[in-house]
């Protein structure tokens, strides 16, 4: 699974990278990015623009939005099948925008967090879905959920799944909606071994109320 990232590269150059506006709300950054947060993507609803979408997806068709604690991530092996999921990957698929995730790794003293990035330290798009859902009172929620499959050479070791880390080329077939479902599923394949790089870091990143750029920081 994905359940925490780090986005914490200067905005004018995610614009940049991206070729999409930004949010009128400034993006603050995130070294330890958690699900209930409100973080920034692009939806396959426009013109490519940076929003801010609550992380855990919430379906149209809930009851209730506590439902979104359990859907931060959707496995890209049941996509087509899960009613969570099915109808957002056909209409409403988004990038999530990081620099970096993390997981972490069994050893004898205990689970070592890791962080894990591209290797030339560039911010990357994670497939994801996104759905709006009208509460009771009127007011709109819109939210999302990241995308994960098999772990790469570099993750194995690490963990057994992985976000699914969309090639630069792929990231606009990914938010087109006259692609065939087919190919967007073909393009949801681990993310080159050789590009990434993992580090350890501190446990602090344990506790989601901290927040700081130590958390980033290489440990001993």
């Amino acid at each position: 699974m994905c359940g925490r990232f780090t986005l914490f590269t200067d905005p004018e150059h995610l614009a940049e990278r991206f070729q999409a506006s930004l949010p009128a709300d400034e993006l603050r950054p995130r070294y330890n990015a958690a699900p209930t947060q409100q973080l920034p993507v692009i939806l396959n609803d426009g013109p490519p623009a940076i929003q801010l979408l609550q992380w855990g997806l919430v379906p149209f068709w809930a009851k209730d939005p506590a439902i979104g604690s359990r859907m931060i991530n959707a496995r890209c092996e049941t996509l087509t099948e899960k009613p969570a999921f099915r109808t957002a990957f056909k209409k409403r698929r988004c990038l999530v925008l990081a620099d970096g995730f993390y997981e972490w790794q069994k050893t004898p003293d205990g689970k070592q967090p890791m962080r894990i990035t591209l290797a030339a330290g560039e911010p990357f798009a994670m497939a994801g879905l996104w759905e709006s859902w009208n509460a009771p009172d009127g007011s709109l929620l819109r939210t999302f959920t990241i995308i994960t499959g098999e772990p790469n050479e570099l993750v194995a070791p690490i963990h057994n799944r992985m976000p699914a880390i969309l090639l630069p080329e792929h990231e606009a077939i990914w938010l087109d909606n006259a692609a065939e479902p087919a190919i967007w599923q073909d393009i949801l394949r681990p993310y080159p071994a050789e590009r990434m790089t993992a580090y350890p870091v501190s446990r602090r990143v344990n506790f989601v109320g901290n927040d700081d750029a130590e958390l980033v920081m290489r440990s001993a």
